[in-house]
């Protein structure tokens, strides 16, 4: 007996690991849970608050970047994961399911439904706060890798094209947030970095036109970028999808081309190390009953709100519209509990919301700041719950008709 649950617990545990999307948001779940055991632990929570304000300092000659560890996650790491965004953004206008108009335009409308109604919830509980409303992009996000990773444990129980679906929602929703950054969490300019940074992009797309195939120049050029845009001003993430739209694109004869090359290099890379580190720098929240009484306050409950409900009524609602109004059609084999499920998952912010929280919040605002990464969490866990309970139900895709512009 003995023998064959444990054969059955490994037989689990190899087919989550098989599937890239199930074991990455695995990943980061064990991440963010180990950072709130650490967080919770005296002893350990102190530690854990040293480790990540260690300095660091990289210099080179007068010039010198010199930041604690949690920064250094923050603006260095998760420039990577904006690359690989890009990078996937880039290939799916090209070649996937961004290209075609018509098929962009469902995704594209609910996740603008799906930006728009979370922070329309958030700036309705805050409009008395000027200091809480900087934080109305917080329930805006999605989490791709987390997202993904809930409906990658569905199996075969989930139409491929509802997969698709959420995938190009997610990274038009990444797009989103990338001009949500750029636009209202960028500090005072630095006119020379921003020069030097705009120098840099402009060798990058030269390389890009006269057929450069080798990384390394793309590489080079890319962290001087990183580094002026850091200078600038400007958050540093952006120079990650900067980079992005300056690899090319073009096939090599039989080879693929070197944004195929670089987007599969980095993948693992980013689900398994990049992510993972992020939540467990950003995910140490203590849950003491302070922390627990301030998820009462407007901040946190806008950001719980317009994550779990917000989200649900601004995917579905949009995507219905754009339905209703014949602009698109449900992918075949889709229904509109799937379409729900599917806006339910939406709700799982957590990385990106908890990154928007660290620009939209200083660590002086140490009361928004931690309370708002509770909101995160706790937001991100119903919606991974629910959503993943409402597909759970829903028919095995063999059994499901092309239910295109019916109602639920």
């Amino acid at each position: 007996m003995t023998v064959t649950k444990t054969g059955t617990v490994v037989q689990v545990f190899r087919r989550l690991m098989a599937s890239s999307d199930s074991a990455a948001g695995l990943a980061l779940m064990a991440a963010a849970a180990l950072a709130l055991l650490v967080a919770n632990i005296p002893g350990l929570d102190r530690c854990y608050d040293l480790l990540l304000s260690v300095p660091i300092t990289v210099a080179a000659g007068s010039f010198a970047i010199s930041k604690p560890l949690l920064l250094w996650v923050n603006d260095g790491l998760m420039a990577l994961f904006f690359l690989l965004v890009g990078l996937e953004l880039k290939r799916e206008c090209l070649y996937g399911s961004l290209s075609s108009p018509r098929h962009m335009i469902l995704p594209a409308s609910a996740a603008f439904g799906g930006m728009l109604v979370p922070a329309l919830f958030y700036v309705a509980f805050n409009t008395d706060d000027p200091l809480a409303l900087r934080g109305w992009a917080i329930p805006t996000a999605t989490d791709i890798a987390f997202s993904l990773g809930i409906l990658a444990l569905l199996g075969s129980r989930i139409p491929p094209a509802l997969k698709v679906f959420l995938m190009a929602l997610a990274i038009i929703d990444d797009l989103g947030a990338v001009l949500v950054i750029a636009l209202f969490y960028t500090s005072e300019l630095s006119a020379l970095s921003a020069v030097l940074a705009l120098l840099c992009m402009a060798v990058l797309i030269l390389m890009n036109r006269r057929g450069v195939q080798r990384l390394a120049p793309f590489v080079l050029v890319g962290i001087i970028m990183w580094a002026c845009v850091l200078k600038s001003g400007v958050h540093a993430t952006l120079a990650g999808v900067a980079l992005a739209l300056a690899i090319p694109a073009r096939p090599l004869g039989q080879e693929p081309s070197l944004l195929q090359r670089l987007e599969k290099g980095l993948h693992s890379w980013v689900s398994f190390l990049v992510l993972p580190l992020f939540a467990f720098a950003n995910a140490g929240v203590e849950l003491d009953g302070k922390a627990l009484h301030q998820l009462l306050e407007p901040s946190p409950l806008g950001v719980i709100v317009g994550l779990f409900i917000g989200k649900q009524v601004g995917v579905s609602l949009f995507s219905w519209l754009a339905v209703r109004w014949g602009s698109a059609r449900l992918p075949t084999g889709v229904s509109w509990w799937h379409i729900y499920g599917t806006a339910v998952l939406c709700g799982i912010g957590f990385t990106m919301s908890l990154f928007i929280g660290s620009l939209a919040f200083d660590p002086q605002d140490g009361d928004y700041l931690i309370a708002n990464r509770t909101a995160v969490i706790l937001a991100s866990f119903l919606a991974a719950i629910l959503g993943y309970i409402v597909l759970r139900l829903q028919p095995p895709r063999s059994s499901v008709t092309d239910n295109a512009g019916t109602d639920p």
